[in-house]
C-alpha cells in the first residue's frame, strides 16, 4: 500500500486495510465460532440433550416468552457472540425458535457476549482484583436478563 508512511493515507488504502482486517477477524474468529455452535447444537440434538435442556430450562425461559432450548443461545453467547448467533440461527433453522424468539434473544447475546473469552484476554491483563471479578461478570448477565424481559414486552406490544 502506498499510504504506509504517509500521515494522510488515501481513502482507498484505508478501505483496503480495513477490509483485510475485517476478513481476518471473520476467518479467524467469527466463522469458527458460528460453525462450532452449529456442531454443538447438532450434537445436543442427536444425543437428546437439547430436549432435556428444553425441559429443564423451560419454566425459567417461559418467563421471557422463550422455549427452554433458548438457554443454549444464552450460554453460547456468554462464551462467544458468534457462538450465540450460531446457536440462535441453528435453532431457528430447526424450527425450535421463531423470529419473535430471536428478536427477544438478540440484545442479550451482545450485552453479555463473549464474557468467557474477555475474562482472560482483558481482565487478567488489566489487573482486576479477584473481589471485583464477580461484579464485573454479573452486571452484563443481569443486564442481558433484563433485556430479555424488555424485549418480550416490546415483542408483545408489536
Amino acid at each position: 500500500m502506498s499510504g504506509h508512511n504517509n500521515p494522510n493515507p488515501m481513502v482507498t488504502d484505508v478501505f483496503v486495510k480495513g477490509a483485510v482486517q475485517g476478513w481476518n477477524i471473520a476467518v479467524t474468529s467469527t466463522i469458527p465460532n458460528v460453525l462450532m455452535a452449529f456442531v454443538i447444537i447438532k450434537v445436543l440434538q442427536h444425543s437428546g440433550l437439547l430436549e432435556l435442556i428444553g425441559q429443564v430450562f423451560g419454566p425459567v425461559m417461559a418467563i421471557f416468552g422463550l422455549p427452554g432450548e433458548a438457554a443454549t443461545v444464552l450460554l453460547g453467547g456468554w462464551m462467544s457472540m458468534g457462538g450465540g448467533v450460531g446457536v440462535a440461527v441453528a435453532l431457528f433453522g430447526q424450527g425450535v425458535l421463531n423470529g419473535e424468539h430471536v428478536a427477544i434473544l438478540a440484545p442479550s447475546i451482545f450485552l453479555m457476549g463473549s464474557q468467557v473469552q474477555y475474562m482472560g484476554r482483558c481482565l487478567g491483563v488489566i489487573g482486576i482484583k479477584g473481589k471485583d471479578l464477580l461484579t464485573i461478570m454479573a452486571v452484563p448477565i443481569i443486564t442481558a436478563l433484563v433485556s430479555l424481559f424488555v424485549m418480550k414486552l416490546i415483542v408483545l406490544a408489536s
